[in-house]
């Protein structure tokens, strides 16, 4: 997600932030949840057809796919936002 935006940010440097954040997670939302998903549905089957020793392994690992895809759409991009209103970024001087 944030090399998405890191490239927008380059090629429309003048653009409002908050739009070139929604645009990059409109760009990577459907790879995101498509990756997400597909490795969730191996976990599972992990969980739900693995043994005991690989249940509680099984279970973290759905734990972390669930909390990183939040976080890297839901957290990580309004994070930028905030960041950016608290520091504004400084200018590059030319020259």
């Amino acid at each position: 997600m944030y090399d998405r935006i890191r490239e927008n940010r380059r090629a429309n440097i003048r653009g409002d932030l908050a739009v070139t954040v929604n645009s990059s997670i409109n760009q990577t939302l459907s790879r995101t949840l498509l990756t997400a998903g597909t490795t969730l549905l191996v976990v599972a089957a992990l969980f739900f057809l693995g043994g005991a020793v690989i249940h509680d392994f099984a279970f973290a690992l759905i734990v972390g796919i669930v909390v990183g895809t939040y976080s890297s759409i839901f957290i990580a991009s309004p994070t930028i936002l905030v960041w950016e209103r608290v520091r504004p970024a400084r200018k590059k001087k030319k020259g």
